[in-house]
């Protein structure tokens, strides 16, 4: 079963075809080998990983997406090993912006990283390509890395969970660093569940890093002032952001925000409107102060030595931004240090009294063009709200909130260090339970009306095919389209699990036109998920295409709109 999951997924990264995803892919044959001596009992058993290329794979090459840093590690990070201890198989590691320098996913020179949705528009970054390789189905769980916002935007704009834990939580020890004091490994996911319980295994310090920190009680959310409450007893309190600060947000981006803070509102929790000028002031000293110093003086080194690289193996942006840092003084430094202080102390008297802070993830979704034609600008947009979380010590978990014009809309909770699981049952109200669904014809990877699944929020889960009781037919449609239906004396039909939010399943559903109907199907390994079925009637006139095992191996055979009178194929 392992073994069929590793053979699906190489199979779906050929046809994808998106190569700027991965740096560097795994053997099929090594991944197999490995998956024979998986223990069916670890917790993460044959589940397919992906990490960021910032990250040390043993034999791998670890690139930062520079590669003339590339070095090859013979030890996995401390990350990764947990991962694999836990069951994990690693497929390869991922593109990146390079140096974990960016939040759009274009500055590498393996390649821009394009959307999952829409291949016009960026992933997001730095951890560009493993969002990506999530939400295409490829795997189903990635590594990535967080200084300001990379495992995090990512996230938002594939319709993905982000957990950024709180800072220490999961050894760096392995990872190339951006700002060695804050950086956080965190992880990608379609379900809120499997991306909390992987960080939980990976977390715990490893006796190497002397950053990491164990575990500590989770705070009930920012102290309120004494004398005060923080709301009716066990009910939880959301701050949110004035309007001011909601400004310049995507079309429709508004809206989506304020149906959230609805579905919390609806939901018991209480929602409180605070004024978040300190973090947002505390967010522009990443990059406008010296704490950008952090990031000369990890890989500041190489870039200088390499002067005539730049333009070509190394970004410009990237170094534009790394060199900028040796500008600074130690006293600036120290002075930015105390500024930070006293903005973090007014952003927790904002915050007094409040579980989290719940905020867009990001702002807007350019297109690659937008970045090209302002790639400084467009990255700063990013991080509104993003920027803060580690300077101030946050916990912080993206995950998303539906469709807005086609593309996918999340929200962020950010809380106080610690609160990481109290983070994780607030965005419970928010987790639609997913909805898998077996697809045979039009719907299918590459077929004229997948857009539709991608549309409703829907990731590919891989390919399956029925038990041995089903009949496909040719309907007469326009687009055309096959018919599945369960009968005595069928054969098994290959296709593809889908897997929807329910909302949008639901949406999905609402538009469905006779005579196809959803149903019940039963699949070869076992499972029973929703699927595409059509009404006995429309089959009576149909040509059964059983016999060709799929839609696409009737396609490629020429069978056209046809009745079963004629039988016409061409």
């Amino acid at each position: 079963m392992i073994a069929d999951r590793v053979r699906a997924a190489y199979a779906r990264i050929a046809e994808v075809d998106r190569p700027e995803v991965w740096i560097a892919l795994r053997p099929e044959e090594e991944v197999l080998a490995e998956a024979a001596s998986i223990d069916p009992a670890l917790p993460l058993a044959g589940l397919l990983a992906a990490v960021k290329g910032n990250i040390d794979v043993a034999g791998l090459p670890t690139t930062a997406a520079a590669p003339s840093y590339a070095y090859t590690p013979a030890a996995d990070a401390t990350a990764v090993a947990r991962l694999r201890a836990a069951g994990a198989l690693i497929l390869g590691v991922t593109n990146l912006d390079q140096f974990a320098t960016g939040l759009v996913g274009t500055r590498s020179p393996y390649g821009a990283v394009r959307n999952a949705f829409d291949p016009a528009r960026i992933s997001g970054g730095s951890s560009s390509g493993s969002a990506v390789a999530v939400a295409l189905g490829l795997v189903d769980l990635a590594l990535g890395t967080d200084t300001a916002g990379s495992g995090r935007v990512p996230a938002a704009l594939q319709g993905l969970v982000g957990v950024k834990p709180t800072r220490g939580l999961v050894p760096t020890t392995g990872v190339v660093p951006a700002c060695r004091s804050l950086d956080c490994v965190t992880v990608f996911a379609r379900d809120l569940r499997l991306a909390r319980r992987t960080i939980e295994l990976l977390s715990g310090p490893d006796g190497i890093d002397p950053l990491a920190r164990p575990d500590a009680p989770a705070p009930p959310g920012w102290p309120a002032p004494e004398g005060t409450a923080a709301g009716p007893a066990g009910t939880p309190r959301l701050a949110i952001p004035a309007a001011e600060h909601l400004a310049g947000l995507a079309d429709g981006w508004a809206s989506a925000f304020a149906d959230v803070v609805g579905r919390f509102r609806a939901a018991g929790v209480e929602i409180v409107e605070v004024d978040v000028t300190p973090l947002l002031d505390a967010a522009s000293l990443l990059y406008q102060g010296a704490f950008v110093a952090e990031r000369t003086a990890a890989v500041g080194d190489h870039i200088a030595a390499h002067p005539g690289l730049v333009g070509t193996d190394l970004d410009p942006a990237v170094a534009g931004i790394i060199l900028g840092g040796a500008r600074f003084t130690a006293a600036d430094a120290f002075r930015d240090r105390q500024r930070l202080d006293e903005l973090g102390a007014a952003g927790r008297a904002a915050l007094a009294g409040a579980t989290a802070l719940l905020t867009p993830t990001t702002t807007w979704h350019p297109t690659l063009a937008q970045v090209a034609e302002d790639p400084i600008g467009a990255n700063a947009r990013m991080g509104r709200y993003t920027n803060f979380a580690n300077l101030l010590d946050m916990a912080s978990l993206a995950v998303p909130a539906g469709i807005v014009d086609g593309l996918p809309f999340g929200v962020m909770l950010t809380g106080p260090a610690f609160s990481d699981r109290t983070l994780v049952a607030l965005a419970q109200v928010l987790a639609d339970p997913p909805v898998d669904l077996f697809v045979v014809g039009a719907h299918l990877s590459g077929q004229p009306l997948n857009h539709q699944l991608v549309s409703a929020g829907g990731s590919c889960v891989g390919p399956a095919a029925t038990t041995a009781d089903y009949r496909l037919y040719a309907l007469d449609t326009i687009p055309p389209k096959p018919g599945l239906l369960r009968t005595a004396g069928g054969s098994s039909i290959a296709g593809e699990v889908w897997r929807l939010p329910a909302s949008g399943f639901g949406t999905f559903v609402a538009a469905l036109p006779q005579p196809m109907t959803i149903g019940a199907v039963t699949l070869a390994d076992g499972r029973t998920v929703r699927g595409f079925l059509t009404e006995v009637i429309a089959t009576e006139t149909a040509l059964d295409i059983t016999a060709y095992g799929s839609w696409p191996s009737a396609q490629a055979a020429r069978v056209g709109r046809t009745s079963a009178n004629t039988g016409v194929i061409g």
